[in-house]
């Protein structure tokens, strides 16, 4: 690795850091500012924070603070994470998890949304899915239930870490339906599926484009027509027939959703026979889409 190659390598890491650092406290401050003013249990170990913080209330004034519930149930997870998963997972992510808890503490609990529980889910749902999509971009984990259930999964490896995920969360859920009442727990519901599907998007893309594959007699033409008035680059498949055992040639490419209208009336005009396949792409990484920066 030459200096050039390191330097880039260790500013990367940085940034990586750094933006690790800002989900964390966009997280906290969904917790702080919305779910825990409004008594929503949406999972994980801060939903259970809230939870202990009600029922602690008439034992220590104020309740016990959802950072410091969050910091004790971490610890012996941890501790368990150790043992039965190794010290590069656990490094992984005891700095989110540090930071995250850092920024429970910092910020302050309000509730800035004056009691509308609709608006609380919908915001709080975007704040915790783009949280937890920038950490897990850049290679984070925000520790609590993830370790959790990534240490069943070691003890019972038939089950999905996804699955005992499940379990943990709406075993949560369920215990703030009983502290919170019912309406809460519909609304923490309505939070999880808008957090879900923000970091859905933010992991697998939000700049949907469309991946065609065209099987023609006329490969050439068509894939000379992409490159030279739709400006998109091509590649060309060998393929067989799978009933006439014939050679074929498969047009493969890339293109943006305005461009697919042209794409179609590029193998209508030169190959009208053809077999054209169209679908989904949810992340172009390269050039000409996105910039691989990983």
């Amino acid at each position: 690795m030459n200096r050039k190659d390191g330097k880039w390598r260790q500013n990367r890491k940085w940034k990586r850091l750094l933006i690790i650092t800002l989900g964390t406290f966009i997280m906290a401050a969904g917790v702080n500012l919305i779910y825990e003013p409004m008594n929503m249990v949406v999972g994980g170990v801060s939903g259970l924070a809230i939870v202990v913080k009600r029922v602690t209330e008439p034992v220590v004034p104020g309740g016990v603070p959802v950072w410091l519930t969050t910091a004790i149930v971490n610890i012996p997870l941890f501790l368990a994470a150790l043992k039965v998963k190794g010290k590069d997972f656990v490094r992984k992510t005891l700095f989110a998890t540090v930071i995250f808890t850092l920024a429970l503490y910092i910020l302050p609990s309000y509730d800035i949304i004056h009691q509308d529980s609709l608006l609380a889910a919908l915001a709080g749902g975007i704040l915790t899915g783009a949280g937890l999509g920038l950490v897990f971009r850049n290679g984070g984990s925000t520790g609590g239930t993830d370790l959790l259930g990534a240490i069943l999964n070691y003890f019972f490896p038939y089950y999905s870490v996804a699955n005992m995920l499940l379990v943990v969360d709406s075993t949560i859920i369920v215990l703030g339906a009983f502290i919170f009442g019912i309406n809460s727990a519909l609304y923490a519901v309505i939070a999880v599926y808008v957090s879900t599907k923000i970091l859905d998007n933010m992991l697998e893309g939000m700049k949907f484009a469309k991946l065609a594959y065209i099987i023609s007699d006329e490969p050439e033409k068509i894939a000379r027509h992409i490159l030279e008035v739709i400006d998109r680059g091509v590649t060309i498949i060998e393929a067989q027939g799978g009933y006439s055992k014939e050679a074929k040639q498969m047009v493969m490419c890339v293109v943006s959703n305005k461009q697919i209208v042209k794409l179609k009336e590029c193998v209508a005009d030169i190959a009208p026979e053809s077999f054209l396949i169209i679908s989904d792409a949810r992340e172009v990484l390269g050039e000409g889409f996105i910039e691989i920066d990983y």
